[in-house]
């Protein structure tokens, strides 16, 4: 420790000084007094090389999208392994476990991170270093956010500190791409004990200064149009769905936003026909809308729609008389919620003093985690990285690099800490 200049002078010397006058709100002082702190924190710095090496086991077991289920079951082993009462996999996947203090008796804490990746099944995921960074497709979204808790459930689970509430730890499925939320949809799926949590922390990737307060909501479209087809001189008037989706798609593109700074709308992808002299009896398209404001993606939906049924009609009714018409199939593909946790209450605060007092200036931030459930049930909820550096996220060439990984590990731990009561 003295070596890494974490003396009591230097990180912690900073930390105890660092309060907050308004009355009411987290005082970082108090959390200082615990006599349990300080060596809660040395054993996530102490216990940095394990931590770093399950990152690595994690990453080299495969986990694509909708099949997590050999990962979810090395992560099931480890929390039995250190400890966790209550250890299983629910129906839909997830895997979860519970460390309570004795006597805690107050609604639960949940900490996630996802298990699944968006790299196809067959993917090479066997790390490789090149000085400090490792690279491998995964390895810090969201094996960071994965190792990250295991290390800190560890540290409850070995130290005992006393808290007022439990902390339900959850590697989720489903979190990536055409999952869909799934896994946390699941664990807060109507008449679940844990929608009365008190809180939820999301571990989802590396870094320090991020705190993911507002719930980007996404609404994913895919459309088919389908139609009679048939050769291109013999049957050409006929109505062609390519021609449909194309002037829909170059409307769509055209649309104006609500909340035009909060809001985004992708046509993502499109295709259709069989061959270059053939009307095409089937055309597909995807889009993506997002927005951090809820009700704008049900007014962008109601536009997109709009301009669907417009395009349909139009190329149905300059077809050849005689003719079949085209058929529009619309089927919602994605639905995340929006939501927000405001930045004044505890919980948030909390976060960023803790952030700040690590040497990181906080940066409140939206995006897509799985805190967009719990959040937008009204659940006090934030996502934050695990310490360390990365880049080339979802892409092959994907890498970590384990400075200051320690502590991320420590933010995470002491924002636990301080959501159950400690």
């Amino acid at each position: 420790w003295t070596a890494r200049g974490l003396t009591a002078g230097g990180v912690y010397g900073r930390i105890r000084a660092l309060t907050l006058p308004t009355p009411g709100r987290f005082f970082l002082r108090d959390l200082t007094r615990h006599s349990v702190l300080f060596p809660l924190r040395a054993r996530v710095h102490h216990a940095d090389a394990d931590t770093l090496g399950e990152q690595l086991r994690l990453v080299s077991i495969p986990a694509p999208p909708l099949g997590e289920a050999e990962r979810g079951a090395w992560v099931l082993e480890r929390f039995r392994a250190i400890g966790l009462a209550d250890v299983r996999a629910d129906e839909a996947g997830n895997v979860v476990g519970t460390w309570a203090a004795d006597g805690a008796d107050g609604a639960p804490v949940v900490v996630a991170a996802h298990l699944d990746t968006v790299f196809p099944a067959g993917t090479e995921v066997t790390p490789r270093h090149e000085g400090k960074r490792i690279y491998a497709p995964g390895i810090t979204d969201n094996c960071r956010g994965l190792a990250g808790m295991l290390a800190i459930a560890r540290v409850l689970a070995e130290s005992g500190p006393a808290a007022q509430r439990p902390v339900v730890f959850a590697a989720t499925v489903g979190e990536e791409g055409i999952g869909d939320l799934r896994g946390v949809k699941h664990l807060f799926r109507e008449n679940s004990p844990l929608r009365q949590a008190a809180a939820f922390v999301a571990l989802d990737g590396s870094g320090m200064r991020r705190i993911v307060h507002r719930a980007i909501g996404s609404r994913r479209l895919r459309v088919e149009v389908t139609g009679p087809g048939g050769h291109s001189w013999s049957d050409r008037g006929a109505a062609n769905p390519i021609v449909a989706l194309g002037a829909a798609a170059a409307e769509i593109g055209t649309l104006a936003r609500p909340e035009p700074q909060r809001s985004a709308l992708t046509v993502a992808r499109m295709a259709g026909g069989s061959s270059v002299n053939a009307i095409p009896e089937s055309a597909w398209m995807e889009l993506d809308m997002r927005s951090e404001v809820a009700d704008a993606l049900a007014r962008m939906e109601e536009s997109v729609r709009g301009v669907l049924v417009r395009a349909v009609d139009e190329e149905n009714g300059s077809r050849r008389m005689g003719t079949e018409p085209l058929r529009l199939k619309v089927t919602v593909i994605g639905d995340r919620p929006s939501g927000e946790t405001p930045a004044g209450p505890p919980r948030v605060r909390a976060a960023m003093d803790i952030t700040g007092s690590l040497g990181s200036p906080p940066e409140l931030v939206g995006s897509s985690t799985d805190a967009n459930v719990p959040m937008a049930l009204g659940i006090p909820s934030i996502a934050m990285g695990v310490g360390g550096d990365s880049g080339g996220i979802h892409t092959l060439d994907e890498w970590y690099s384990n400075d200051g990984g320690a502590l991320g590990v420590e933010r995470g731990l002491l924002v636990v800490l301080v959501a159950a009561g400690a």
